[in-house]
């Protein structure tokens, strides 16, 4: 097969690794343009255009798209087979979908339809899934709407974030690939239509994987205990609170169990404060904090300008005192 791969993130690099190795010819990379990401405003290449870069696989960063004919006559040029997306990060429209001659397919990290769009992987955390997984879906013109060819899922643990999750999912992504591309290959001849699942026929519920925002990254200490649990984990590692006007990412936390919460009274102080006051400063653990519910221990933090924290050492870092506030 002649692939074009479309990739932008670390997310990505799994596939085109795996596609590079196979006996299948990449024969160019579309990558997001060069971006300013660092304090020095130097512009920083994408993930996957240092792998293709440093592969010899010729790259194209379109600023444009859609519309472009100088970049769509060279897709043309290139006589594809097919087109394999995996988090561009754009959408693709109808003139250049229907270039590649066997379709363009798109390994998505969701079990369609639940988690259509930009951030599925932070939402099933957020939602707290039990399972998530991969699709390789024929791509059209909505969004992540397409017929799905083949997919699996897989179990979120309870210790999973969102690092560890989309570390599995992009194996699973690449994986999943090479089985999908064997199975066109086998079937060239065939109506590959016919071995498609219609998202309808998945009978799942249909939900949207709307962006990130800045302002989700804010934790809000009035929330349940597993409703910020979660949050921390999806967001990893940049959800957020404040401290004595200092931004404080928060790393990791574990709610209390009902022992423990019962053992040291912390219903009574809990119905008598409200949510992001510490409770308790636990040598040992770290700091006890209350939210809506059950009380959390903050664990592992990071102070704006300091270096990541636990335990005894956040304590001595931070020097809190009991009945002092999070803000919201």
């Amino acid at each position: 097969m002649r692939i074009i791969f479309w990739g932008t993130p670390e997310y990505s690099v799994d596939s085109l690794n795996i596609l590079n190795k196979s006996n299948h010819d990449v024969i160019a990379v579309i990558s997001q343009p060069d971006k300013k990401r660092s304090r020095g405003n130097k512009l920083i290449s994408s993930p996957v255009k240092k792998f293709a870069a440093n592969k010899n696989i010729p790259v194209l960063t379109p600023q444009i798209i859609k519309g472009n004919n100088e970049f769509i006559n060279e897709l043309k040029s290139l006589s594809c087979d097919i087109f394999v997306v995996i988090a561009y990060g754009k959408i693709l429209p109808k003139e250049i979908l229907e270039l590649p001659r066997y379709g363009c397919w798109n390994a998505h990290a969701s079990l369609l339809p639940r988690w259509r769009g930009s951030a599925p992987i932070q939402w099933s955390l957020l939602e707290g899934d039990n399972f998530t997984g991969v699709g390789i879906m024929k791509m059209e013109e909505g969004l992540d709407t397409g017929d799905v060819l083949m997919e699996e899922q897989i179990k979120i643990e309870d210790d999973d974030n969102l690092i560890s999750l989309t570390e599995k999912l992009s194996h699973l992504s690449s994986k999943l690939l090479m089985a999908a591309i064997s199975k066109l290959e086998e079937n060239i001849d065939d109506n590959i239509n016919s071995f498609l699942t219609k998202q309808i026929r998945l009978n799942r519920e249909l939900k949207y994987a709307r962006m990130i925002k800045k302002t989700d990254y804010k934790l809000n200490w009035g929330n349940n205990a597993i409703e910020i649990f979660r949050k921390i984990n999806a967001l990893y590692p940049r959800a957020y609170t404040t401290f004595r006007g200092k931004n404080l990412k928060i790393i990791k936390i574990r709610i209390l169990k009902n022992d423990e919460f019962n053992n040291k009274s912390y219903h009574s102080i809990c119905d008598s404060l409200k949510p992001g006051i510490i409770l308790d400063l636990l040598e040992n653990e770290g700091i006890v904090i209350s939210t809506k519910t059950e009380p959390v221990i903050l664990l592992e933090a990071k102070l704006e300008g300091k270096n990541i924290s636990s335990k005894m050492q956040l304590i001595q870092q931070l020097q809190p005192k009991v009945g002092e506030k999070f803000a919201d």
